[in-house]
């Protein structure tokens, strides 16, 4: 554990316990009295942390102020810094960002980080290993990026530098070459993506990052698009399709009541209207409202409540799933 690690160890046991004896503060640092003694000056004398010695329960604590108020509470080393309960939380979302990340990219870049909030607790290897196996994110259907492509355009993101792309292009097969401006990076059901302004196109697009075959960042400086302006184009509809020439539609599907425990307690989209039919909320049907563009993932998910829904107002889109729902139930025939 270096200098900094000790500094923050500190203060964390004395936030987290109030008054610590001199041994106490050995044992959890591993350090000689001398050099606790040095960091315990240091840090009244340089960090202006209120740190004093009690001598009735025999240990150090932060001085209490006029109002009864500890003084340690108004007091925070420079730069990072979490309680105890706040560094067991960032250890966890470590773990949700490993699950998360194919070729370990976040993790590994996070890494430094992690080391540093295990040597304020204390936390050994061993230990370490222990508190990550509490935590097992399941993925599904995930599809693979390229490590490389990710830090390039994270890079690129950062810097607002222009980036040249090689996409395939699954409708058709094909693969195409853009100069885009990156604007967002969005990871949507286990699945990264490339929020740009393309400057082929002359418009705001959404790439997989699974689809680019070959990329590089270019010296031009990138396009600037307003948060405002890239939410409203490419998050209005429903689903990663949900940006957008097409226009708005409103999608209402009435579910049975047994789907509706489940479906009551999901977030389809941002914007969606919801309303119990048949009595109070959690008895009878559901019926939920929600905007989309482009049908392609909402008739996917439409699908997956088989005749748990019933899409009602929309001809164009009923008639939609009804046509899948034929099709599907043929393929099973005879």
């Amino acid at each position: 554990m270096d200098r900094t690690e000790r500094f923050y160890k500190i203060e964390l046991l004395l936030r987290s316990r109030g008054c610590v004896s001199f041994a106490a503060l050995r044992d959890e640092l591993g350090v000689s009295p001398a050099t606790l003694k040095r960091d315990l000056q240091y840090l009244r004398d340089r960090m202006s942390a209120p740190i004093v010695y009690d001598a009735f329960d025999n240990g150090y604590r932060f001085s209490a102020a006029p109002d009864g108020a500890a003084k340690g509470a108004q007091h925070e080393l420079p730069g990072l810094w979490f309680s105890e309960s706040e560094i067991h939380a960032m250890l966890t979302m470590h773990q949700l960002l490993a699950g998360l990340d194919d070729d370990g990219v976040l993790a590994r870049h996070l890494h430094p980080l992690m080391e540093k909030l295990q040597g304020m607790l204390g936390t050994d290897e061993v230990a370490a290993r222990e508190l990550m196996r509490r935590v097992k994110v399941i993925g599904t259907a995930r599809r693979r990026v390229p490590s490389r492509h990710f830090e390039l355009l994270g890079a690129a993101l950062l810097q607002r530098r222009r980036v040249w792309l090689r996409y395939f292009k699954r409708a058709d097969r094909g693969s195409s070459e853009r100069e885009v401006s990156p604007q967002r990076l969005v990871n949507y059901r286990n699945t990264w993506y490339l929020d740009a302004w393309c400057h082929a196109s002359d418009g705001l697009r959404r790439f997989a990052l699974d689809a680019i075959r070959e990329a590089r960042v270019l010296d031009a400086k990138a396009r600037n698009v307003p948060l405002r302006e890239l939410e409203g184009a490419l998050d209005a509809g429903y689903g990663i399709y949900g940006g957008g020439d097409a226009k708005l539609k409103w999608a209402t599907l009435v579910f049975t009541a047994d789907a509706a425990q489940w479906v009551a307690n999901e977030e389809w989209h941002p914007q969606q209207k919801a309303r119990w039919l048949d009595g109070p909320p959690g008895e009878g049907r559901y019926e939920l409202q929600v905007p989309y563009s482009d049908p392609t993932e909402l008739t996917m998910d439409i699908l997956r409540h088989g005749d748990s829904v019933v899409v009602t107002g929309d001809k164009a889109l009923a008639a939609s799933i009804a046509a899948r729902l034929r099709s599907a139930a043929a393929q099973y025939a005879g």
